[in-house]
């Protein structure tokens, strides 16, 4: 029942009784006539007032939203309509379904309304209601037993991007509290983009540089678009995102633009957009690659028109090109640069690589006929593409995050970098680096975190197999990091990097990746359930989301749309820039705290009440933020006071030029060198090469140099899966949720559907049709869904949205995997818990499955 229907029914019942009451009293005699009651003047009804919020789930927007509410409870939800909506001038921000769908969201069956303590095994989902004050008091307590026994390497907080307010997020809240209390272990990046930002480090030199490509509006002046897993149309689907500005800058193109997507999904951003669809098979895009810069290297092209650009601003493409690397990292005076040198093989070069040549000629060339038969692109498509980019004056090349969620992405993604540098253009007009465009964004102040006294990070994907062998965690074998190495991985070493315990306390605010996004739901869960490994769960979110049900202390959070806050327009909201200044006329629900509350609440406990708060309130701590952001934007005309400003609402300034990638660097690479160890672009990472020869993988696991295709466990080429298991599933990002939020709101469900999507000669092979419930299995579990029979998919590769929530069966049902079914339909059953090479991060996107008619 939605909070309005429970207070009209609750108001009702309250006026029923006082008539009731009044009748019990009569005084008047039974023959006094009827009269009709008195009536006095009638109470108005609540006038419906307006609030400005926003939609800060991690898409990438932060949408506004216009909020309209009677007597604290919501009425309607909108999007911001202010302006002429001129596009490049003033355009709307149009929030997309989900936003709109915030009102039954924040009004959800399974809102979190008191705070709570399990009472039963971990993962069943029982608990009792508590105090507050007796969940800050054993939250307090546990955290100081923790830094007694193990130390503050043993609390962990946990990735969660489920709430992206500028003020009371799970970082500025939580982190400061813990680094007034000794600190706690961090991670470094990311589940989305870990392995861009290795790739990119290793390639480019900095992190960053991985979304710092050119603006999408310079397509307007390429004439050759390639997209390698480039879907902005799904994923950034706001009336400011990355969908629109790829649309408009593809609609004012002039150049005659040749438009390729690669992907093994025919997404909405296509949608007769493309002229070439290339339906690749998952994980084979550095195959392709490798066939395309066959030909521009066979054919003479790069020695005509791209040489002179690798010689003068690249590493690694010849034997020449190494030497001359190798001789000037000797003589470089910074110590740990200089000990890369006795890494680096000249005989290793790109150029012998690709064609056969030297230490590869046993290997044989990377021919579009080799290619082919791993990748699912046909010779003549795969030579068409390369023709295209010889061709091509001004080419757009990007790869989205999706390649490297793979067993070897980050390689797969230092692909379409090289490819990117072969054309010998990259700093020129209508011309990218390979990289995720920059977005235009608005500078805001946060609250400040403090320091953390632990100098430690672990990769974000690692956090389970460090509950389970932490204390063996090192800088070689896991990919510890110091704080120090920052952005810049490859200037600081790392190697000696190491945990001293394994994790003890898991902290995960706005987040569910404790189960439902992390891989090998089944196998995660065991480790949660197990009480001897971690010894306390602290969740802190708004629903009862699976990962809700393993916490031993449940916070309820508000809502965004009951929170007085700001946010900015976050990552990936385009050309566009703006500002929400968050207001509410809400009753929170129950009794729900904001993080900022909750965190004083607990620093009271600690101890450390003055320091976390320093004497304000929350609206005393965003007018003290909104003053320094003010002054961050002097181009934008903002009002004196927050107060001002949240009546106001919604502040935007549009990108004042377009940003072409690396165009400094080309004009003067010497004043302006990369942060790779070699200071220029590397197609050969002597960083990477380092790592090689120093570090101690998997098995199964390999790290060149070269941004080489490689054979990976479960795989298209994986001969320990392959027959038993003889689909390859991916994942996508599904309009209906973003990654696992917005599942639990009936609209999104009926508007998304939640299928896995089959070509049509898998599904006639298992007698399956549109619609069919299958179960979809392999080593790790077994999901129950339905299935959608589709030309949209590669043949032999079947595709299913991510996110949907993790419910295993129950009635215990057991799947042909001997696992209990999950009947969510959550990828992440299926995925393995496998850390990437190099950046250890996720590889969800590769798995084979079998599927079957349920």
């Amino acid at each position: 029942m939605e909070r309005r229907s429970f207070l009209k029914m609750s108001a009702a019942m309250s006026c029923a009784a006082s008539v009731v009451g009044c009748g019990s009293s009569d005084t008047r005699s039974s023959s006094d006539p009827e009269k009709p009651p008195v009536t006095t003047t009638d109470p108005q009804p609540a006038a419906e007032v307006v609030n400005w919020s926003a939609c800060l789930v991690n898409c990438g927007s932060n949408c506004p939203l216009k909020v309209y509410s009677k007597d604290g409870v919501i009425t309607r939800v909108s999007s911001e309509h202010e302006t002429a909506d001129t596009y490049g001038v003033d355009q709307q921000i149009r929030a997309c379904p989900r936003g709109l769908s915030m009102r039954q969201r924040n009004y959800a069956p399974d809102r979190l309304t008191k705070p709570m303590k399990r009472v039963g095994p971990r993962g069943e989902g029982q608990f009792v209601a508590i105090t507050w004050d007796e969940a800050f008091q054993e939250i307090a307590a546990k955290i100081q037993q923790v830094n007694q026994d193990y130390g503050p390497e043993a609390i962990y907080c946990h990735y969660g991007t489920g709430a992206y307010y500028g003020f009371a997020n799970n970082k500025s809240t939580w982190h400061r509290l813990l680094n007034l209390t000794g600190g706690f272990l961090n991670h470094h990046w990311d589940y989305s983009w870990a392995g861009v930002y290795a790739a990119c480090m290793a390639s480019y030199g900095y992190q960053w540089d991985s979304i710092a490509g050119s603006s999408l509006s310079e397509i307007a002046n390429s004439d050759l678009f390639v997209g390698f897993g480039f879907n902005p149309n799904e994923i950034r689907m706001s009336g400011s995102g990355e969908g629109y500005d790829f649309v408009k800058a593809l609609e004012s193109n002039q150049q005659n633009i040749q438009v390729y997507m690669v992907d093994p999904r025919y997404t909405d951003s296509m949608r007769g957009l493309e002229h070439h669809w290339l339906a690749i098979r998952p994980g084979t895009d550095a195959a392709l690659i490798e066939a395309v810069i066959y030909q521009l290297i066979h054919s003479g092209w790069v020695n005509t028109n791209a040489k002179s650009f690798l010689d003068t601003y690249c590493v690694g493409f010849d034997k020449a090109s190494l030497e001359q690397a190798k001789r000037d990292i000797e003589a470089h005076p910074e110590p740990f640069i200089q000990q890369h040198a006795q890494y680096i093989d000249p005989d290793d070069n790109y150029h012998d690589y690709i064609l056969g040549l030297g230490k590869y000629a046993a290997q044989g060339a990377r021919t579009a006929t080799w290619a082919a038969a791993i990748c699912g692109v046909t010779e003549t498509d795969i030579v068409a593409l390369a023709d295209a980019i010889m061709t091509a004056q001004t080419p757009y090349i990007t790869a989205g995050a999706g390649i490297s969620r793979h067993a070897n992405g980050d390689q797969a993604t230092r692909a379409v970098y090289t490819l990117a540098m072969m054309t010998g253009k990259i700093g020129r007009s209508g011309v990218n680096s390979g990289a995720m465009p920059r977005n235009y964004g608005f500078p805001m102040a946060k609250m400040p975190t403090g320091t953390n006294p632990v100098d430690v990070t672990i990769p974000v994907f690692t956090w389970s197999d460090a509950i389970v062998r932490g204390a063996s965690f090192t800088g070689i074998s896991d990919g510890v990091r110091y704080t120090a190495s920052g952005a810049v991985e490859n200037k600081v070493d790392n190697n000696t990097a190491a945990l001293p315990h394994n994790i003890k306390m898991v902290i995960n605010c706005a987040g569910n990746a404790l189960v439902n996004q992390h891989s090998d739901s089944n196998a995660t869960a065991a480790i949660l359930a197990d009480e001897s490994l971690c010894e306390m769960i602290v969740v802190c979110d708004c629903w009862m989301t699976p990962s809700a049900r393993y916490a031993d202390i449940l916070l309820p959070d508000t809502t965004w749309l009951e929170s007085e806050d700001y946010a900015n327009d976050s990552y990936a909201s385009g050309q566009l820039a703006y500002l929400t200044m968050m207001s509410s006329s809400l009753k929170p629900l129950g009794d729900a705290k904001s993080m900022y509350d909750i965190c004083s609440g607990i620093a009271e406990k600690l101890g450390v009440q003055q320091a976390f708060t320093e004497g304000r309130t929350t609206q005393q701590w965003c007018e003290e933020l909104y003053q320094q952001t003010r002054a961050k934007n002097p181009d934008v005309v903002m009002p004196e006071s927050y107060a001002e400003a949240q009546q106001q609402g919604l502040f935007r300034k549009h990108v004042p030029e377009a940003h072409i990638a690396y165009r400094d660097y080309i004009q003067d690479p010497l004043a302006n060198p990369r942060q790779t160890v070699s200071g220029k672009f590397e197609i050969y990472s002597i960083s990477l090469a380092r790592k090689a020869a120093t570090w101690t993988l998997n098995a199964g696991d390999l790290i060149t140099p070269l941004p080489q295709y490689v054979v990976t466990w479960d795989g298209f080429e994986d001969p320990a899966t392959r027959d038993d298991y003889p689909i390859q599933l991916c994942g996508y990002h599904t309009k209906g949720r973003t990654h696992s939020s917005f599942h639990n709101v009936p609209w999104m469900r009926e508007a998304v559907e939640d299928a896995v999507w089959l070509h049509p000669l898998q599904a006639q092979e298992r007698g399956l049709t549109t619609g069919d419930r299958v179960v979809v299995f392999n080593a790790r579990g077994t999901i129950r869904t339905q299935v959608k029979v589709t030309p949209r998919v590669s043949p032999g590769v079947a595709m299913l949205g991510q996110g949907a929530w993790y419910a295993p069966s129950q009635n215990q049902e057991v799947g042909p995997s001997g696992h209990v079914i999950d009947t969510g339909g959550c990828l992440n059953v299926l995925t393995k818990y496998h850390p990437s090479p190099i950046a250890k991060g996720n590889p969800q996107h590769t798995n084979r499955v079998q599927i079957q008619k349920a």
